[in-house]
């Protein structure tokens, strides 16, 4: 089992003719997800690392049966480049690009929604589901298949977190980086759902930080709906308020997302709350032992 892409998943690199798109092109393909096109505009017709490139997101669809793409197109074309996916009509969008302006954001997100589209980011690392398929950035060689859903903020605590249950022999169901801008495609609560409702899933790691209302929202849906054991690790505990700490959604306004009040929405709806980034997976290895039968 798996949320949002697996072995079926058939994936459109859109941007494929940059650097970042070309490179990361070939990692997906290396690690077995079906990259079947590329998208930019005015290269139609040619390939790059034997993918076939096409002038439009429909033109690609039409020809290769594409469900996924995955955006690595500049800021200022991103969020349109999101909403001609949705056109094509793929279930999923993976838009890696940060810098995006936020009114761009709520536009697309808006527009995808309406037509019944998952989108995931912007400023995100993508999906995976190991072995199945990557679609994004996540670095192969820390994947594993196993039971752990991780859902996550930040991209790198999400290396560290899928790394650590790597280790501990845990693996994961699949890992989704939601982004760390103030407003993405996908919440938290959206993604807990998914790995809720996912038989494979035995449990969820969660990755917030501070700024926003995400943390304290996933807190409410997981004391009201979930079942399954969740660890959570807060970072930003130490950042002044007022200051934007690596994310544009990470930032503390006056007593409003901070990092003491996200832990204790977390702690209070039963969720384990690691205390030190290096104790993610061992927290969740512990909360597991204490819950077998």
């Amino acid at each position: 089992m798996s949320i949002l892409a697996d072995a079926s998943t058939r994936v459109v690199v859109q941007g494929i003719t940059g650097h970042a798109g070309a490179f990361h092109a070939r990692r997906m393909r290396g690690y077995g997800t079906q990259v079947v096109a590329g998208v930019t505009p005015g290269k139609g017709g040619e390939t790059v690392e034997g993918v076939p490139v096409f002038d439009t997101m429909a033109e690609a669809v039409a020809a290769t049966g594409a469900n996924a793409s995955v955006v690595f197109v500049p800021a200022p074309f991103a969020a349109d480049a999101v909403m001609e996916a949705a056109d094509a009509g793929v279930a999923l969008v993976v838009c890696i690009t940060e810098g995006i302006a936020a009114l761009e954001v709520a536009r697309a997100r808006a527009y995808v929604r309406e037509r019944g589209v998952r989108m995931i980011g912007p400023n995100c690392p993508g999906v995976a589901t190991p072995p199945d398929c990557k679609v994004g950035i996540i670095p192969e060689a820390i994947l594993a298949p196993g039971t752990i859903g991780v859902v996550s903020r930040s991209g790198t605590l999400t290396y560290e977190a899928i790394w650590q249950l790597t280790c501990l022999g845990l693996g994961q169901s699949s890992a989704v980086g939601i982004g760390g801008d103030p407003i993405v495609g996908s919440s938290f609560v959206d993604i807990l759902g998914l790995f809720e409702r996912d038989e494979h899933t035995r449990g969820v790691v969660l990755i917030g930080e501070i700024g926003g209302s995400a943390e304290e929202e996933a807190a409410e849906f997981i004391r009201a709906r979930m079942t399954k054991p969740v660890v959570a690790f807060v970072a930003g505990r130490t950042a002044p308020p007022g200051k934007r700490m690596g994310h544009a959604g990470a930032i503390v306004a006056g007593s409003a997302g901070t990092a003491d009040e996200k832990i204790r929405a977390l702690a209070d709806a039963g969720v384990r709350v690691a205390d030190n980034p290096a104790r993610i997976g061992e927290a969740m290895r512990d909360l597991l032992r204490e819950r077998r039968p």
